[in-house]
């Protein structure tokens, strides 16, 4: 039942460590710890993406600032309560974490596959130079019950197919995990910078046994 699960949501990155370690939570004795990671990509811009490690996997009192990492792991989401509402925080939890000497060019650092379920109405737009665009949420089973919500966008062909996807279908998804930063109004006169996460989507399809 486990394995299964873990098959169903599977995450590699490879990167530089940029942050210290800082606590998270403690589960019955292991402490959890983030980490942030800048990982490349193939246009030269960069995606700082957090991740999840227990104490058991790192000694979290090092300073690794500047080592080259590959983590295997896990996209996972939770609710954290905030200003009367609940946000959705996004991060990859580690595994498995290999220090490495440097990353080749051609390595492709950054990979997710996804097979949940959707779990809203996908929202199909246009940018106003036409490109087309589609915003999935994936709820992809834990075990003991558990879900994790993961954010997806989908582009041009891609786009065009997802916004016929219906509430309730499984869908498998590959592709890679994106930072974005934006602007969050608080007021009228306040904004706050702050960066959200989501897969961006190179490929994507209904499992045939949902098409019969």
């Amino acid at each position: 039942m486990t394995d299964k699960v873990i098959e169903n949501n599977q995450v590699t990155v490879m990167g530089e460590i940029v942050s210290d370690f800082s606590f998270s939570h403690e589960i019955f004795g292991e402490g959890f710890y983030m980490v942030d990671i800048r990982v490349a990509r193939l246009s030269d811009s960069m995606d700082i993406i957090p991740v999840m490690v227990s104490e058991r996997l790192i000694d979290v009192t090092e300073d690794y600032k500047g080592y080259y990492v590959v983590i295997s792991g896990q996209f996972r989401s939770y609710n954290r309560h905030e200003e009367r509402k609940n946000k959705l925080v996004l991060s990859v939890f580690a595994r498995e974490i290999e220090f490495v000497e440097e990353i080749g060019d051609s390595v492709k650092t950054n990979q997710i596959f996804l097979d949940g379920y959707i779990c809203k109405e996908p929202v199909y737009r246009k940018t106003p130079l036409g490109r087309e665009i589609a915003d999935l949420l994936l709820a992809v089973n834990r075990p003991y019950g558990k879900s994790d919500y993961i954010p997806c966008i989908c582009w041009g062909r891609n786009a065009r197919y997802a916004s016929g996807f219906e509430v309730g279908e499984r869908c498998l998804v590959w592709g890679r995990i994106q930072s974005r930063e934006y602007m969050k109004k608080l007021s009228e006169e306040d904004l706050e910078k702050r960066v959200a996460y989501e897969v961006s989507v190179s490929k994507l399809e209904l499992p045939e046994e949902e098409l019969v």
